[in-house]
């Protein structure tokens, strides 16, 4: 009788812990979009679209799409966002295989709860079709990236005061 409790207990959680990706990260990532001028046309192949920018889009996990971002005098730029494993998507897949959960694995890879977009954020500074013309100035992201270059030195750091580096 105890080693049926424990077979079902483990059972239980292996059960509860599957799709530990699905749980922890979700089938969602909110993806930013920058473009410059900040009032340039943002839209997607896959009907998400904002009127200005900055623009955040909720979108699933798994789904690959393309970002188009226009403003009449600028040229028209595409870029494509795809998808890819994520360092915390593969520790929730070993995870998943470690305690059993096949299920959940086979979840996360379905839902796509181990992927990552990229790039993200998307950074997009508009061209104008005439050059010489003062009233289109070349679009400038200049403080975005720096802030997001800032931001990921950050947490760099972090990882190596935590031991976590080379």
């Amino acid at each position: 009788m105890k080693n049926f409790f424990l077979i079902a207990s483990l059972l239980i959680a292996g059960f509860i812990l599957s799709g530990c990706g699905s749980v922890t990260r979700g089938t969602s990532e909110t993806v930013k979009v920058y473009a410059s001028p900040e009032d340039a046309q943002i839209a997607t192949n896959i009907g998400m679209s904002c009127p200005s920018s900055p623009c955040t889009l909720k979108v699933p996990r798994k789904t690959e799409f393309a970002v188009t971002v226009s403003k009449e005098g600028y040229k028209t730029e595409k870029v494509n966002v795809s998808t890819e494993v994520a360092g915390t998507g593969v520790a929730s897949m070993a995870g998943n295989v470690l305690v059993g959960g096949i299920i959940g694995a086979g979840v996360d890879a379905y839902t796509g709860a181990m992927l990552n977009h990229n790039p993200n954020p998307v950074l997009v500074e508009l061209k104008p079709e005439n050059p010489e013309n003062p009233e289109t100035p070349v679009g400038d992201l200049s403080q975005v990236k720096q802030r997001y270059a800032d931001l990921q030195k950050s947490h760099q750091d972090n990882v190596m005061e935590r031991g976590g580096g080379v």
